[in-house]
């Protein structure tokens, strides 16, 4: 085994393990039968609804997917291939965090002969997307539940005692930031050729360049629509199940969108499949929002777990039918 692979096994142990740990230290306390009474008790008509939407999410992204890797360049890649590569990448990502990317790439270039590093370019241009998706639905819900994330940051930090500091020391924070921007500037200057620096600055230019590549898409419109489309399907998910599980039917919109947010910053987390910080953060606000510990606990392995499943179900079926397909061998020409 390499110097590499020894790294990555390591790598993975150890997210894993920080994982499993997590996720012990929240259930250790809730008993298995807890559990099973609270999944037999839901309504599983709307957990079936939320998995079904779910998929229509999946389907989304893989079209979305298509309208990025369509270019007069590179022949046009199916719906279908996109979607089962997709799910693929999925399922590597339950084991190997991030992984799922390199992976869906991958067999795309088998399949289609597509460019892997073309892919690759087109996976970071929608993590970006989706990146500032996030960001918008975070603003969105402070404005939709602005009094409880205040109520929130008060618990964590006096905010008025902060503000009244801030505008005592304006001009010194001013001057400070002014400073910090000058070093940054000094420092990029002066170790541009740095190993560090490079990558850096290759990251941001790729994703300019991406956004450049969405403007010049053959449809632009379809792509952020489907961006738009995506994110609320995620919403219409956590939305849906909430109303099949008795603790968490009487949510509203806003409260759920809210849920929604801190479930997908605990996905982001580079853990397997986000199993342990997806059900702390999730659990955490639903406490927040008067919901029980151990209800709130609850919820987060039900929603998690049925989605996990899905993927597990999808992904493997995905795998079996791409794996039928022979390799793309480049055309001969006459």
């Amino acid at each position: 085994m390499g110097r590499k692979n020894i790294k990555q096994f390591i790598q993975i142990v150890i997210s894993l393990g920080i994982a499993i740990w997590i996720f012990w230290f929240l259930y250790k306390d809730i008993a298995f039968d807890s559990l099973l009474d609270q999944i037999w008790s839901s309504n599983w008509a709307w957990i079936l609804l939320s998995l079904s939407i779910s998929m229509l999410a999946y389907l989304v992204r893989s079209w979305r997917w298509t309208l990025l890797i369509d270019t007069e360049e590179v022949k046009k890649v199916s719906l279908t291939r996109a979607y089962h590569a997709v799910m693929i990448g999925n399922l590597v990502n339950m084991l190997l965090p991030r992984a799922g990317e390199v992976a869906r790439c991958g067999v795309l270039t088998r399949t289609n002969g597509v460019s892997i590093g073309y892919l690759i370019g087109t996976v970071i241009v929608e993590r970006s997307v989706d990146l500032l998706c996030l960001v918008t639905t975070i603003i969105l819900a402070f404005f939709v539940e602005r009094e409880l994330f205040l109520s929130l940051a008060s618990q964590l930090v006096d905010i008025k005692y902060l503000w009244q500091i801030a505008l005592s020391n304006l001009p010194i924070i001013i001057g400070g930031m002014a400073i910090f921007a000058l070093l940054i500037a000094y420092l990029l200057r002066r170790f541009r050729d740095h190993g560090l620096i490079n990558k850096a600055q290759h990251f941001f230019r790729e994703i300019l360049s991406g956004f450049n590549r969405i403007a010049k898409l053959s449809n632009p419109a379809g792509f952020w629509i489907s961006s738009v489309l995506l994110w609320f399907f995620y919403f219409m998910t956590m939305y849906t199940i909430s109303f099949g599980i008795p603790s968490t039917a009487n949510l509203s919109s806003g409260e759920v969108l809210l849920v929604m947010v801190m479930g997908s910053i605990g996905m982001i987390a580079p853990v397997q499949g986000g199993i342990g910080t997806f059900h702390a953060l999730v659990a955490f606000i639903l406490i927040q929002l008067g919901i029980s510990e151990v209800d709130g606990k609850i919820f987060a392995a039900i929603i998690h777990g049925t989605q996990v499943i899905l993927v597990l179900v999808a992904g493997l079926a995905s795998w079996l039918i791409m794996m039928k397909l022979p390799s793309w061998t480049k055309p001969v020409k006459a």
